[in-house]
């Protein structure tokens, strides 16, 4: 048997020596098809399959190590400068081990690769028949890293802003309370109020992020009423001042009875609108309307989406904006706001774009599935 990637079994071997990979029950799977790197080697520690993806890793063309003793065609030190392999003597240590965790082992040249590596014995004890080793880039972990480096700096420049504000109203409150003016006091103690808010909105995105990422975003389904949930919003934006003509809120009847998270949906609503009114401008449109489903299986959901007449959102920035700390051209808060509100929509079963409204500015139109409890289906 021959497999690409791999060498044909020596001469007087079995060729069960040399296993090949069958994932999903799929004999004579060529290797070089898999995304990881694999490599195999005998049970006298000869390589006899060294995948593309091995070879893109290591940067070492496979038809070159095939037949090459493992240690010398994948020479790994660990972090401290120990050669892998005669540390962890797979053929000669102890039998009952089966196996290697994953861990950050080093190439020549310093690169860093995830590798582990599986003892494959005929019987309990035996003797290693073959040994098969998984490398895997770590380019999508330190992305990963840097993304939460990212988050922990941004987080933190977020909360020195308001807690400086807290601590150094409080303390001159504390030290000279008699020396100020009721007026004065109720400023100051306002303000504490609006910065302490603020840190505990920021602490509760950061748990939304914590569940997103996780998948423990839990969804508590009730009937929710869109026209009122929008309403309330309109209402408080003209208390705070905005004119009541710039919102336009537009409803197609009949709309399916929607059953979603009542508080989560506030949420979504409260960051779409507030953005629309904080970079749009002219009139912001919140339209409700039934439409396909984007759940299989149901005929209807329920669209609602949010437009305004600003310069709108730059094509190029489109794939961004869901993402973290995207915050557009104007600065200002932390840029994780979208990125919860698609987590938010996702876990409802639903789905969010973005793209340019009609007069020209940012459109946001997210879909729900109608999605009724299952007792009462």
């Amino acid at each position: 048997m021959s497999v690409a990637g791999t060498s044909t079994a020596p001469e007087g071997r079995d060729e069960r020596d040399t296993p090949v990979p069958e994932p999903g029950g799929h004999r004579g799977l060529d290797p070089d098809r898999l995304p990881d790197g694999l490599v195999i080697a005998d049970g006298q520690g000869r390589v006899t399959c060294f995948n593309a993806a091995a070879g893109r890793i290591t940067g070492v063309p496979p038809a070159d190590v095939l037949g090459q003793p493992l240690e010398k065609a994948l020479p790994l030190e660990d972090l401290e400068g120990r050669r892998w392999w005669q540390l962890t003597d797979p053929y000669g240590g102890l039998a009952i081990r089966v196996r290697q965790p994953e861990r950050n082992l080093l190439l020549p040249g310093g690169r860093e690769v995830l590798v582990t590596a599986r003892y494959v014995r005929d019987e309990p004890l035996g003797p290693v028949r073959s040994v098969v080793v998984s490398l895997r880039d770590t380019e999508a972990r330190r992305r990963t890293e840097r993304s939460h480096a990212e988050l922990i700096a941004t987080v933190a420049h977020e909360l020195r802003s308001p807690l400086t504000s807290v601590k150094g109203f409080t303390a001159t409150l504390l030290a000279k309370w008699e020396r100020f003016t009721d007026d004065q006091k109720r400023l100051m103690l306002e303000t504490v109020d609006a910065d302490a808010d603020r840190v505990t909105r920021l602490i509760a995105e950061l748990l939304d992020i914590s569940r997103i990422d996780s998948g423990r975003l839990e969804v508590r389904r009730q009937p929710v009423d869109l026209k009122a949930a929008v309403s309330r919003h309109i209402q408080a934006y003209v208390a705070a001042g905005q004119p009541a003509e710039r919102f336009l809120l537009r409803i197609e009847q009949p709309l399916p009875a929607l059953w979603a998270d009542p508080d989560k949906i506030d949420q979504v609503l409260s960051n779409l609108i507030e953005n629309a009114v904080r970079h749009g401008e002219g009139t912001v449109t919140i339209g409700i309307t039934p439409s396909a489903s984007p759940r299989e299986g149901e005929e209807t959901g329920t669209s609602v989406t949010v437009s305004d007449e600003g310069p709108g959102i730059p094509e190029e920035s489109m794939n961004r904006v869901f993402t973290r700390f995207w915050r557009g051209s104007k600065r200002g808060g932390t840029g994780l706001g979208l990125y919860i509100v698609k987590g938010i929509v996702e876990a409802h079963g639903g789905t969010i774009t973005v793209g340019r409204a009609h007069r020209g500015g940012a459109e946001f139109r997210f879909t729900l599935p109608v999605a009724a409890p299952a007792y009462l289906a």
